[in-house]
């Protein structure tokens, strides 16, 4: 029997909860919730991406596979259904998690701060990459004739190895 705590219990120790639920108020994330809140909607998210789940009925099937050890990875006891979940990923405010993502991203990048170019300044690279998407199910991502997609635009600060701002676009046949 394990008796330590679960890699994934370890690595939600180091998000900022006090934080969250700060912005979780601002937007009034919480609103009407009986059972999956803000918080239990980002870790089934941060899961999801962790275990390479490629879609909600994905990521639902092996919380359902795991349905013991939720409580002990700080899901809670309930089970999660794939109707709430999509019904929460459609209805919440973007804007609560977009914000903690720029918060977590500015953490690390003050812990992870070297100074590898010895320049004064800090050193980004930026990127933008176009991420195609299927336009019988995106079709507001009109890209081409009969294809969709949106672009990434990523600025990475090379010092701290970690990106320092995105934004995310229509994508446009301009190179």
């Amino acid at each position: 029997m394990n008796k330590d705590k679960y890699v994934f219990a370890q690595l939600i120790e180091f998000l900022n909860n006090d934080k969250f639920r700060h912005l979780v108020d601002k937007y009034d994330g919480n609103r009407y919730v009986k059972h999956l809140t803000c918080w239990n909607q980002l870790l089934t998210l941060m899961f999801g991406q962790l275990c390479n789940r490629e879609s909600l009925r994905d990521v639902i099937v092996a919380l359902e596979a795991h349905r013991s050890k939720c409580f002990h990875l700080g899901l809670g006891r309930k089970p999660i259904a794939k109707t709430t979940l999509a019904t929460a990923n459609q209805n919440r405010d973007y804007r609560i998690f977009e914000e903690f993502a720029f918060y977590m991203m500015t953490q690390a990048r003050e812990k992870r701060a070297t100074d590898i170019f010895k320049l004064g300044g800090k050193v980004y690279a930026f990127d933008s990459t176009t991420i195609p998407l299927c336009l019988s199910v995106f079709w507001w991502a009109k890209f081409r004739k009969k294809k969709g997609g949106v672009k990434a635009h990523v600025l990475y600060d090379l010092e701290a190895q970690v990106p320092a701002f995105y934004h995310i676009t229509t994508a446009s046949d301009v190179p």
